[in-house]
């Protein structure tokens, strides 16, 4: 078995068993596609070429993407700080650019391995399943791994997002930067993240 290529994998993710959420593992439904830290950009525009092609016609596939970092900017931002700022985000920057370095990063890693993260990234996908769409919503590419570190490990997420994943409902392809051997994944090849949490490992014969 090896690691599958970015166009076996864009043939998966046209399959139409494949896009079928309840096939496959009925407990679980993340999918980890694993590729080379250097290729980071180039595989943020590979995602953005994946999501207009799979709405085409041939496909009408209604895909999310969720750039984690980015989500959770917004998540902070979306939060006051009491009465001294109506941005956690603007508050934590501040404090940064202070050089209060050490304080923000015990604040932000517990800001996102909070239960409150996990419940907004579940609205997220929420809202889009349930939205007025014309095509069939079975993808969310969960992005921006790298970004996150060091304040979450992927294997920690997918672990604390399993109360409100809903495997019937969709199916989520973790663009991994990274590599692993058996159980043992490490981000960027270099930053041991664990076992990743029950995440099925795409590849190919």
């Amino acid at each position: 078995m090896r690691n599958m290529t970015i166009e076996e994998l864009y043939e998966k993710l046209s399959s139409k068993e494949f896009q079928d959420t309840e096939h496959g593992d009925i407990f679980y439904n993340f999918y980890l596609f694993q590729y080379n830290a250097e290729e980071e950009y180039s595989m943020r525009r590979q995602i953005e070429q994946f999501t207009v092609n799979l709405a085409r016609p041939t496909n009408y596939l209604d895909v999310l993407k969720l750039n984690l970092f980015d989500e959770f900017c917004r998540f902070l931002d979306g939060m006051s700080f009491g009465k001294i700022d109506d941005s956690q985000l603007h508050y934590f920057l501040t404090k940064d650019n202070a050089g209060q370095h050490d304080a923000v990063l015990k604040s932000l890693t517990a800001k996102a391995n909070s239960r409150q993260f996990y419940e907004y990234i579940n609205r997220r996908i929420m809202e889009h399943v349930n939205a007025e769409s014309t095509g069939k919503k079975p993808y969310v590419f969960l992005y921006g791994i790298g970004s996150m570190f060091p304040f979450l490990r992927t294997s920690v997420f997918l672990s604390g997002y399993e109360e409100f994943n809903e495997t019937s409902k969709y199916k989520i392809i973790v663009f991994y930067p990274g590599e692993s051997e058996e159980n043992s994944f490490s981000l960027f090849g270099k930053i041991n993240d664990r076992h990743t949490y029950r995440a099925i490992l795409l590849l190919n014969d």
